[in-house]
């Protein structure tokens, strides 16, 4: 297990390496830069004071000069210094990463708990397997941006039951108002994987001859899916959890975009919109990274779970 962690993470440190080049590539092949933006926001600028202050921050310097000078602050813990929001970058990323996890595991946790229960209800009762499928295609097809408007308009504008968007700048319990929305948003879009895969995988396992013995000693169906089939069927629904982890993560991004709400999301918009370079490589290479890391967790979980994994 320590040599597949280590395995892993070799992979993960490259495939960083890769993005961040691709990224730093992209992002500085866009027409305009930093400086392009002073001086439209300040005339008064000449072209002298134009060429020193590219020469200061060394944008007068090669692409590839560029970037290896970047790539090497970064792994010497220098994240530099965010020009949209004049803060240093370690300060504004923080706060966002929380308050994006919070989201993420309060989702992950409503879309696991309706989906599994989805699936087990159509494997216990396969006539309202087409009920589940229906459910799980509605939740699947829709576009979690329309599906973000579509409650914002009942729950917020037509009820007024919920806040749009936003935070509460209060803090504490006041803060638990502004979760609903997005997390259902976030929810719905994600739980058609768990209710189609755990009702495959919990049919399958309740047609096993071992489930059928403990079915002939009296075991009751609540005892024979939970103290029996779900436990043998966690390992295909964690690996559905491993393939979905980037999906969570992308939906995160558009979700709190659309509801306002101060994340990750939220923050690599506002960067790229205001063409913060550096903010907006350091934001994405930590979405990335959490999703390659939550993937890491899923499959170290399978093999937890099954001892036929550890030595694949």
């Amino acid at each position: 297990m320590t040599r597949l962690i280590a395995a892993r993470l070799v992979q993960v440190a490259i495939t960083l390496a890769i993005l961040s080049f691709a990224m730093f590539l992209l992002i500085g092949l866009m027409p305009g830069d930093p400086i392009d933006l002073a001086i439209a926001g300040d005339p008064r600028l000449t072209a002298e004071d134009a060429a020193r202050l590219r020469a200061l921050h060394g944008l007068d310097q090669p692409l590839l000069a560029r970037y290896l000078a970047w790539a090497a602050a970064l792994l010497r813990g220098e994240f530099g210094f965010s020009r949209l929001f004049a803060q240093p970058v370690a300060a504004i990323i923080g706060p966002a990463l929380l308050s994006t996890l919070a989201l993420l595991g309060a989702a992950l946790l409503v879309a696991a708990a309706i989906g599994l229960a989805l699936g087990m209800l159509a494997a216990a009762r396969p006539r309202a397997a087409p009920l589940v499928d229906a459910i799980a295609i509605l939740g699947q097809s829709a576009p979690t941006f329309w599906l973000g408007i579509l409650l914002i308009i009942l729950f917020a504008v037509t009820l007024g039951w919920l806040p749009a968007g936003g935070t509460s700048e209060a803090g504490g319990l006041d803060a638990l108002r502004f979760l609903p929305l997005p997390v259902a948003t976030l929810a719905i879009a994600n739980l058609a994987a768990y209710a189609r895969h755990s009702a495959a995988a919990l049919s399958h396992t309740l047609r096993e001859p071992w489930v059928t013995a403990a079915r002939a000693r009296g075991n009751g169906e609540a005892r024979l899916m939970l103290r029996h089939a779900f436990p043998n069927a966690a390992v295909p629904i964690l690996q559905v959890a491993a393939l979905d982890a980037g999906a969570l993560v992308g939906g995160a991004l558009i979700t709190e975009t659309l509801f306002a709400r101060p994340g990750m999301g939220k923050l690599i918009y506002d960067a790229v919109m205001g063409n913060d370079t550096n903010l907006a490589l350091i934001a994405l290479l930590l979405v990335a990274l959490v999703t390659m890391l939550a993937t890491l967790a899923a499959d170290l979980a399978q093999r937890a779970l099954d001892p036929r994994l550890r030595d694949s």
